[in-house]
């Protein structure tokens, strides 16, 4: 679902992950490998590159999983959050567990399609490397993605811990410096993001008996291909609910998008592709390496149809694939509310929700971080979000039609405007993944 246009406009959208890991009440385990017994090394028919499309496959399908959990947490609530920063800190946390902790990441991250954990491993590192050399500061499209590691100075870490993830360790000194710490920890937030996540940990966040912070901090950049100017933005009716009615200031654009109607899931699909900054005339097409979009799902306006659609979304594991793949190359009458979501989750409820809340209990295994020398407990886990769409941010759309599902090309110019709740995603077709995912219910 791919198309190039004109260039202009700006999205900057900025999450953190911090996991918070404090004192284990669980005994130490027996070991001296960061892997399992015989999974020090990967098989030779393993390759990295797709072993990258398996991991993140499982990243899109534990995207729908989680989006549907939140919603359920907030049904009432806007929601934004970064998918691929949770992954990533479970990631960690699956490289450092053992036996059924192990296995129980391993089943919540979709990670069946190997039995090696040296395997999953060497698809993260491949796709790391990758990110870095794929976008530049002065890239028109940028994202970001960064794991740290910060250990307390006390804490034996495995030696094979300390090979892999060299440039991702940092000891603190929580003992007896914690609240320096906390503050030091939020600065590294703050720059990573790009000065968009300030003071995620409160006073008392670490503490002398915190261990281990296991942390992502993901930013992104966008031009639209497609602007939208600003003297078209006007003052409208945004339908929350029948009985809810607020006014937006609505942009509006008219151009040639990918456009669908899904029958799976009930709902009409736009695209609105970011510039890559090169190649991006109707005739020559967009650079695939660095292409990144917004895709918009706007259901019917009617009752629960914006329930039944996250639930339609969660079920089906190939939605993704198969959204992105699908629409027509349309001219489409775009509106979309400017907006702006911040959001603080708290990740332990959700994951709970999803069937892994035994990764927080007192018994669980994550002696591949110290050797056993050391247990260790993930106690919170906290997740920080934020994304500005407007004409020099991002672009939205509202719809107030009535939806036909027909696979014939309908009358130009098709109505897609987001005047009524929608689901948004940011996604990146290098790596198949879901980079941001949020639900627009209402201005806030």
């Amino acid at each position: 679902m791919r198309l190039s246009s004109s260039a202009s406009s700006r999205t900057v959208g900025a999450l953190v992950l911090l996991g918070l890991i404090t004192i284990a009440t669980a005994q130490p385990t027996a070991g001296d490998q960061c892997f399992a017994e015989g999974d020090t090394k990967r098989t030779n028919k393993d390759d990295p590159l797709k072993s990258q499309t398996s991991l993140y496959k499982g990243e899109s399908i534990f995207t729908l999983q989680l989006l549907d959990a939140i919603n359920t947490a907030t049904p009432n609530e806007n929601i934004f959050f970064s998918p691929y920063s949770l992954y990533n800190v479970l990631l960690m946390m699956y490289f450092g567990a053992r036996d059924s902790t192990e296995k129980l990441i391993r089943t919540g991250l979709n990670l069946q399609w190997t039995d090696s954990k040296a395997t999953v491993y060497e698809a993260y590192d491949t796709a790391r490397k990758s990110l870095k050399g794929r976008f530049s500061e002065s890239a028109a499209v940028g994202f970001s993605s960064v794991d740290k590691l910060f250990f307390g100075r006390q804490i034996p870490i495995a030696p094979c811990m300390q090979q892999k993830f060299a440039d991702t360790i940092e000891l603190l000194d929580y003992e007896t410096q914690p609240e320096e710490q906390r503050v030091y920890i939020n600065k590294w937030v703050e720059n990573a993001t790009h000065g968009q996540i300030k003071d995620l940990l409160v006073p008392g966040a670490i503490t002398r008996n915190t261990k281990l912070s296991v942390a992502n901090a993901a930013y992104f950049k966008g031009s639209w291909q497609t602007k939208f100017k600003a003297n078209d933005t006007n003052m409208e009716i945004f339908y929350a609910s029948a009985d809810d009615r607020k006014f937006v200031e609505m942009m509006h654009v008219e151009g040639t998008f990918s456009h669908a109607a899904n029958e799976k899931l009930g709902c009409h699909i736009l695209e609105l592709p970011y510039s890559t900054g090169a190649h991006e005339d109707d005739n020559r097409g967009v650079d695939d390496n660095n292409q990144v979009s917004m895709f918009i799902f706007l259901p019917p306006q009617e009752p629960n149809a914006l329930s039944k659609l996250l639930a339609r979304l969660a079920a089906d594991k190939d939605i993704l694939q198969e959204v992105v793949n699908d629409g027509i190359s349309r001219k489409v009458d775009v509106k979309l509310p400017k907006f702006s979501i911040e959001k603080q989750v708290e990740m332990r409820p959700v994951l709970e929700r999803l069937g892994m809340g035994q990764l927080f209990d007192a018994s669980a295994n994550y002696g591949a971080f110290t050797d056993g020398r050391e247990p260790i407990v993930f106690d919170e886990m906290l997740q920080k979000s934020k994304i500005v769409v407007n004409e020099e941010g991002s672009v939205a759309a509202s719809a107030t039609i009535a939806f036909s599902f027909r696979s014939s090309r309908p009358a130009d110019p098709a109505m897609f405007h987001c005047t009524h709740p929608f689901v948004f995603i940011i996604y990146d077709y290098a790596s198949r993944a879901v980079l941001f995912n949020g639900v627009y219910r209402r201005p806030e």
